[in-house]
């Protein structure tokens, strides 16, 4: 440290010699000189670490949250909550991170993105890549066989983040399953309809749900003439058609993963057909695939669930899509997932999807993977794409110069004179202790158009005005920020008119 002292001195001297020189207008040849001496005890110098820039950034694929931001997400977040809560389910939660073997060879090709951890006491572990595996191992670990539950956390995949898609490395994920042993298709229905409920009371916009069964690819793939070994790759090729047309996707069987052009050909016939109910029933006719066994079972079971998706009055956003693949190894049955539809450009045009904002599907092998016995325990789900939601609220509001409040502060406690601050912290106090969300500004003696204008930035919808007159009388002006109205309200009867006018329940029972 003494050394680097008295080196800091010494260019600091040498760099007033150089000033000097400059200002003295010496011959060009001495300031060379000297120059050359001042950079030279620079570089013994070195740089000062202590002084190096810090980058101000969050981490690659994550962001931060503004407080009209939370605001948002706490609005969709509470939609989604009440549909939750409406169809019966529990709330659980897991750790962040999981042992680093439970999930491995769940994810398929999307397993190379989980984030690992350094190794802590013996215990290799890794950030969770969804919440469905985690849930499984709940199940297994409690031994549990019947439950309906929500869980809304956040996950972590090690992916190229395209943030303005909504696509990050960390994001929140809002998961319902149906765990247990039951008549076919019922539960499938349930999860059908609470996503329809949510999409349809987010209001973002026209969608269509996507529905397959994994019986379905397996069986057409047999048929096809695929290899047992390359089911799983195969899928996630086909997976990629709402994405990119299928010559690419046939490109990407054939020449990436060696499968032979003709068998590509015959999955090109299925995987291009998308209908309802009458191209279930006219696959249950197909020569080839009705005689698969596989096949056969998921037809029959999708025939039946869209029996019960028309009773739920919800058919006309289902689509049978022989596409989706969903390319997670644990799904067992029907697999769907929701898009959000473009308005077509010209009359005559198919709507487009643009993007998927929920999925799900059954998985009734994951649980046996972690029961020491292997047993097994029916499990079907879904979830919610929050973040592309999201995405797709601030822009509408943002479009609309909508104002979005970021408090839930009912009253602003106001002055009309100054002194009164012990009075001001009185009322404030006696709100809050009623239940009552009541601010008041952190000074002495604000000036009263200082608390009105307050409000109106704040979106506050009322103020408890005192004044000397109105300690002298016993009662406190309460006026409406919008209409501007004051009326004068007994102190004792102060809580009760707020929670009257703000729609407060009067008491907690």
């Amino acid at each position: 440290m003494a050394e680097r002292a008295a080196l800091e001195e010494l260019v600091k001297l040498q760099g007033e010699r150089v000033r000097g020189l400059k200002q003295q207008k010496a011959s060009a040849e001495l300031i060379e000189e000297e120059v050359g001496k001042l950079l030279k005890l620079k570089a013994q110098l070195g740089p000062d670490e202590s002084k190096q820039k810090f980058v101000l950034k969050t981490p690659k694929g994550t962001r931060d949250y503004s407080p009209r931001q939370m605001a948002v997400r706490e609005k969709v977040f509470d939609v989604i909550i009440r549909c939750f809560k409406r169809h019966g389910a529990e709330v659980i939660d897991t750790p962040v991170f999981e042992l680093k073997e439970t999930l491995t060879g769940k994810y398929g090709e999307d397993s190379k993105l989980i984030y690992d951890l350094k190794d802590q006491g013996g215990e290799l572990l890794s950030l969770r890549y969804d919440l469905t595996v985690p849930f499984a191992r709940y199940l297994a670990m409690n031994k549990l066989t019947n439950i309906k539950r929500y869980h809304i956390a956040k996950v972590y995949r090690r992916d190229n983040p395209a943030m303005t898609r909504g696509r990050y490395r960390e994001f929140y994920q809002c998961d319902f399953d149906i765990a247990g042993n039951f008549d076919p298709m019922i539960p499938d229905a349930e999860c059908l309809k609470i996503m329809c409920e949510i999409l349809s009371s987010l209001q973002i916009g026209d969608f269509l749900v996507k529905v397959n069964d994994r019986r379905i690819l397996d069986g057409m793939f047999a048929i096809c003439g695929v290899s047992d070994s390359k089911f799983r790759t195969i899928c996630s090729s086909v997976d990629k058609l709402d994405k990119v047309s299928w010559e690419e996707v046939k490109n990407e069987m054939v020449g990436e993963k060696g499968l032979a052009p003709e068998v590509a050909d015959r999955i090109g016939d299925y995987v291009q057909q998308h209908g309802g109910v009458s191209l279930v029933e006219q696959l249950l006719q197909d020569p080839k695939l009705s005689q698969n066994k596989q096949a056969l079972e998921g037809l029959g079971d999708l025939k039946l669930l869209f029996e019960y998706l028309t009773l739920f009055g919800i058919d006309d956003k289902i689509s049978f899509d022989l596409s989706l693949a969903r390319g997670l190894d644990y799904y067992t049955g029907v697999i769907y997932e929701a898009v959000l539809l473009q308005t077509p450009a010209q009359a005559g045009e198919e709507p487009l999807g643009v993007g998927s904002v929920a999925a799900g599907g059954r998985y009734d092998g994951l649980v046996g993977m972690f029961d020491p016995k292997g047993r097994k325990v029916p499990c079907v789900g879904l979830s919610i794409g929050v973040e592309r939601i999201f995405s797709i609220v601030e822009q509408r509001l943002e479009a609309l110069e909508e104002k979005v409040r970021t408090t839930e502060t009912q009253v602003l406690v106001a002055s009309a004179q100054k002194k009164l601050l012990e009075e001001r912290l009185k009322l404030v106090s006696e709100l809050w202790d009623a239940g009552i969300k009541a601010e008041l500004l952190y000074k002495k003696n604000p000036k009263l158009l200082n608390q009105l204008q307050y409000c109106e930035e704040a979106g506050i919808p009322l103020v408890a005005i005192i004044g000397e007159q109105e300690l002298k009388d016993g009662v406190i002006k309460l006026r409406s920020v919008t209409s501007r109205e004051e009326v004068n309200v007994r102190r004792e009867d102060l809580v009760e008119e707020i929670k009257r006018r703000t729609g407060q329940p009067l008491c907690i029972c």
